[in-house]
């Protein structure tokens, strides 16, 4: 292999890579969900958290964007008859000046985890139980934004 070949072959190599940098998009981005401890008595409550992975390059609009038009994070979190859930506490937002807005934007970065508590009732029927969670959410990168997706986090709860 020449000399040319070699150097032709590494920038094909460097274009390819830069171009799936830059070629990100909401599906880039990772969402899972726990409960700690996953089994537990009746009349207890469990902690509930869902993360949310934001590759570099991405950020996702905050629960309370700054503009009418970036849609909000939001969680909506479904339990079997019985359980309650208690508030959903949000991370504190990061503020950044990108290129798409003319003022500070609230973002969510890199590893991001929402919180919420899940109380089980002492007369509770069944030895366990599914939390599904909905997310939505709005990804960007520092030009655009991308259309809101809606994912669903499932969580299972053991009872004893």
């Amino acid at each position: 292999m020449t000399n040319l070949s070699k150097l032709f072959g590494a920038l094909l190599l460097v274009a390819a890579s830069s171009a799936t940098l830059y070629a990100q998009s909401a599906a880039d981005v990772n969402v899972m969900g726990s409960v700690k401890p996953d089994k537990i008595k009746k009349g207890r409550v469990v902690a509930a958290t869902v993360l949310i992975d934001i590759p570099q390059g991405l950020h996702v609009q905050s629960n309370k964007p700054l503009d009418k038009y970036l849609v909000a994070t939001k969680l909506d979190v479904e339990t079997p008859q019985g359980m309650r859930v208690g508030p959903i506490m949000y991370p504190r937002a990061v503020m950044r000046n990108l290129k798409f807005s003319k003022t500070a934007v609230a973002v969510y970065e890199g590893r991001t985890t929402i919180r919420f508590n899940v109380t089980v009732p002492p007369n509770y029927n069944g030895s366990s139980g599914e939390i599904k969670g909905k997310l939505r959410f709005q990804a960007c990168n520092d030009e655009s934004c991308f259309p809101p997706v809606t994912r669903e986090v499932k969580m299972w709860l053991n009872i004893e």
